[in-house]
């Protein structure tokens, strides 16, 4: 007889077996998904690997090709503008001599043309120079574009050119003209894209809180910037001028005038520190030679336009001056510090109010400082001189057309209006060249009709424009903004599609 212990020992023996049986074939299952599973990750990752060789094999076969980046729509409608703005006043100013250079102190709508070009070079270092991550190829970049700028500056406004009244060319060594726009911009290009890319790391990437933390993140740009400033306004203030003469050539015999000063911190036409150092360093004779204090009451009956001189003139009404001079440039660096600051604020706040919020505080306190400065007689706003009170007001004026366009064309959408800027702000050197510098117009008047005073241009000028309006005044304001500034513009559309930019 069985023992009944040992058979409810045998019976829950039976009951624990099946299931430990069901366990052991759950975990031999599960042992073999996970080994599929294992396998399949490995092939996985074997065929992403052969995929990464053939691509990497496929792209050291294939010619690199640069990847187009994004443009900013606002900076070439700005471009644009100051481009546009620039062959209306040098091709309208004769006839409207109000938009024309300021004789002297004062702002009139051309004296905004340079520190705006200054201005953009400012936001488009900021926005150029973070997509070069090696400073070599920066410094690189940097020294051959300013080169090139210097190149076509001396080129174009050196004298060798004498486009588009005059069918010649050439320029004697002796008279030279070293300075000028492109010039100017090329000692403002180098020197803050220079110190932009140097002190890269010793900048933060990203910005602590505080408003002030964008100004103290790139505080050497604003070091560079005050620099310059403390250079000029020590020069201009205490350097002494003393007395000086030169000579005016009138075909068979040459004039000598002296002009005297002796002086210090004199902001005249005469007797400034400006014309001294251009006098000194360059040479006279390699200064511009038709300045626009020529237009003055006291040298002119014609003023604020052009006309034969006063018989008892100044003697200096008669002498050069170089209004893109060597100490005058290095203040300008200072318009390129406020244009690069506010492409900084560009990169760093992402939120439209914040980003106008900078740009729109900021102008208006440097429009501010500008017209305290002004109307006190402290520092005049004078271009020629691009004196500080010059430098604030601009910017600032630059600073509050940038916000406009950021707001039409970026918050509002309204971009469509403003294609034939963008059209031209992405061409500006071309345009620059050919309409601006005249050198399409020099191409078409060498082909003339019997006088060299007979060509396309000038009939189109004459016929379609002033006899049509008769008003010499008004033709030519409107041959201005229809046959160059419209014609530019569909040019320069036509070329962006095509593909075909100038650059340097």
């Amino acid at each position: 007889m069985a023992d009944p212990g040992k058979m409810e020992e045998g019976l829950a023996h039976a009951e624990v077996a099946p299931d430990q049986e069901r366990k052991d074939k759950r975990d031999g299952k599960v042992e073999k998904e996970e080994g599929v599973a294992a396998d399949r990750i490995g092939n996985d990752k074997e065929e992403r690997a052969a995929t990464a060789q053939v691509e990497q094999q496929n792209l050291e076969e294939q010619p690199l090709v640069k990847q187009k980046t994004k443009r900013v729509a606002t900076l070439d409608a700005f471009r644009g503008l100051t481009v546009a703005l620039m062959i209306l006043v040098d091709d309208a100013g004769g006839a409207y001599p109000r938009i024309d250079h300021s004789p002297w102190n004062g702002c009139t709508l051309a004296d905004f043309v340079m520190p705006f070009f200054l201005f953009i070079v400012g936001v488009a270092i900021a926005l150029a120079l973070k997509k070069i991550p090696k400073i070599k190829d920066a410094i690189k970049k940097i020294s051959l574009r300013t080169l090139k700028l210097l190149f076509w500056g001396v080129l174009l406004q050196g004298g060798y050119s004498h486009a588009p009244g005059d069918l010649v060319y050439g320029v004697d060594m002796k008279q030279i003209r070293w300075c000028g726009i492109l010039q100017r911009i090329a000692l403002v290009y180098f020197i803050v894209a220079m110190i932009e890319t140097l002190t890269r790391k010793h900048r933060p990437t990203v910005l602590e809180p505080g408003r002030l933390s964008i100004f103290t993140a790139y505080r050497w740009q604003w070091i560079g910037g005050s620099v310059a400033f403390v250079v000029y306004m020590i020069t201009t203030y205490s350097l002494y001028v003393p007395d000086w003469s030169f000579e005016v050539d009138n075909g068979d015999e040459a004039t000598r005038y002296t002009v005297k000063c002796g002086m210090r911190g004199h902001l005249g036409p005469a007797c400034n520190a400006v014309g001294y150092v251009d006098r000194e360093v360059w040479g006279i004779n390699h200064l511009y030679s038709s300045p626009v204090w020529q237009r003055l009451k006291a040298c002119t009956l014609s003023s604020p336009g052009s006309g034969p001189f006063r018989e008892n003139a100044p003697s200096w009404c008669r002498a050069p001056f170089e209004p893109e001079g060597l100490l005058s440039s290095i203040l300008a660096i200072l318009s390129g510090t406020i244009g690069i600051h506010c492409g900084h604020v560009l990169i760093h706040f992402k939120g439209h109010s914040e980003r106008l919020k900078q740009w729109v505080s900021m102008a208006l306190g440097l429009i501010i400082v500008a017209i305290i400065l002004h109307f006190t007689d402290a520092i005049p706003i004078n271009k020629q001189l691009y004196s500080f009170s010059y430098v604030c007001f601009t910017a600032g004026a630059a600073g509050i057309v940038f916000s406009a366009f950021y707001v039409l064309i970026d918050v509002w959408g309204f971009r469509t209006p403003f294609l034939f800027l963008e059209w031209i702000g992405m061409n500006a050197m071309l345009v620059y060249v050919l309409g601006a510098q005249g050198i399409l117009a020099a191409f078409v008047n060498g082909w003339y009709y019997e006088s060299s005073n007979n060509t396309l241009v000038y009939w189109i000028q004459k016929h379609v424009f002033i006899n049509v309006w008769h008003s010499e005044r008004l033709g030519t304001l409107l041959y201005v903004i229809f046959a160059e500034i419209a014609f530019y513009g569909v040019l320069s559309g036509i070329l962006h599609k095509l593909g075909i930019y100038w650059k340097l």
